[in-house]
């Protein structure tokens, strides 16, 4: 069947033919590839076609795809049953590996997906301080929570307008959304309304307006005004949860967050989120506590078995420093090719996962993202895909590196990403 054929097919069923909006490629334009399977480093189309891939299932396969250990893991859990609706001891386990890595989290609860872990996570911290206002900052993106899908109001200090139809103005006007590594401003804000707010809510390294670092004294401040304010800071690790290192960003910042939100690698790439943090916020979850959360699939043992699978691995292989110095390399020849090109390549990278703008930079917040020549990453994108590489069908997303990105592969990406761009440039 062909991607096209298969397209046409997905969208007399499937709201515009996709059941995530950014599958649809229409940032980019273009046909969808359906994906028939995956092996290693690489993704193969309905049509055979196989492509490097360096979207990763937006972030969760850090070991690639079909890992032998985590596919023996799920593959044994099979046998023995899918879901129960029961406790199981791989809960505990993973429970208590995840508690283990990160110094701010006593407590975890699973659910199935980001979304629910920073939906929990919220009603958690407003039931803990009585109070109703969450932060949350421009760029940073914490699922399709109502509260959470806000945008700047209109004027400074003012809080939050819906972002998208079916959010009703009164949930959206709980959320302020301020700019992303303004400190000043941040502090601004909880001076005059701090008393208001039960959390601050952040990706630490921002991934879903692209890759954005925080700005040195960033977080920090987050941490302080919340603390001073007796507001909850939550960090929202989903993406950078175990990317990194053995835990979170926090762990490399020394930071401490009160409630943290997980998911995407520990879940091995089955869908899995986990919220969790300090034990007297925790304890306020249901069955203990008056804040209800529940979920038929939580917890579910296949999830668990992958993403046990996946975190002992990560363990034992620790493959962050040479996962840090593969990217580097990437990136670096990305840059050297791009300056050949005659063409403004600004890139942010931290560890495994990076972003291209293309603009001189340097990229450190919202505005700054959407300063990027939208049009040149498009270009980009097709010339890549025709070359068997497969980027993010959008411009304002990470892109990512796994254990199975081999020496050999990295020099097909850079290959790929000089012809493409002296294609771009006129040069080729």
């Amino acid at each position: 069947m062909k991607n096209a054929e298969l397209f046409e097919r997905a969208k007399k069923v499937i709201p515009g033919g996709v059941n995530s909006p950014v599958r649809a490629f229409k940032k980019v334009g273009g046909t969808p590839r359906f994906i028939d399977k995956a092996r290693g480093a690489y993704l193969y189309d309905a049509e055979g076609r196989a492509y490097i891939d360096h979207v990763l299932s937006w972030g969760p396969m850090i070991l690639g795809h079909g890992r032998a250990e985590v596919v023996e893991a799920v593959r044994e859990q099979a046998l023995r049953g899918m879901s129960y609706g029961a406790p199981t001891e791989a809960e505990v386990l993973l429970a208590e590996l995840v508690c283990s890595s990160f110094a701010s989290i006593d407590r975890v609860r699973f659910v199935n997906s980001g979304t629910e872990a920073t939906m929990s996570a919220i009603r958690l911290a407003r039931a803990f301080t009585g109070r109703e206002i969450v932060v949350k900052f421009e760029g940073c993106y914490h699922g399709h929570v109502d509260s959470l899908l806000a945008k700047a109001g209109s004027g400074a200090l003012t809080l939050g307008v819906p972002d998208t139809a079916g959010v009703p103005g009164g949930i959206a006007s709980t959320t302020a959304v301020l700019p992303y590594n303004d400190i000043e401003y941040f502090e601004k804000f909880m001076e005059h309304h701090g008393q208001d707010v039960a959390a601050v809510i952040v990706e630490p390294v921002a991934g879903n307006m692209g890759v954005v670092l925080p700005k040195p004294g960033f977080l920090a401040s987050t941490r302080e005004r919340t603390r001073s304010c007796g507001s909850l800071l939550i960090f929202d690790e989903v993406i950078t949860g175990y990317r990194f290192c053995f835990g979170g960003y926090q762990d490399l910042v020394g930071i401490t967050p009160d409630l943290t939100c997980l998911g995407k690698i520990i879940g091995g790439g089955m869908p899995v989120g986990a919220f969790g943090g300090r034990e007297d916020i925790m304890a306020l979850l249901a069955p203990d506590g008056p804040v209800y959360q529940a979920g038929t699939l939580s917890g579910n043992p296949m999830a668990m078995a992958a993403g046990l699978a996946t975190l002992r691995t990560i363990e034992r292989l620790d493959p962050y420093e040479k996962l840090a110095r593969s990217m580097e390399e990437l990136t670096g020849s990305f840059r050297d090719s791009a300056r050949e090109a005659g063409i403004p390549l600004a890139v942010n990278s931290i560890g495994s996962m990076a972003c291209l703008f293309f603009q001189p930079g340097p990229v450190m917040c919202f505005e700054d993202v959407m300063d990027s020549r939208v049009e040149l990453y498009v270009r980009f994108f097709h010339a890549m895909l025709k070359e068997g590489i497969y980027l993010a069908p959008s411009p304002f997303e990470a892109m990512f590196i796994s254990t199975a990105h081999t020496q050999d592969v990295l020099e097909r990406s850079m290959e790929a990403a000089r012809t493409s761009l002296l294609t771009l440039s006129g040069q080729a």
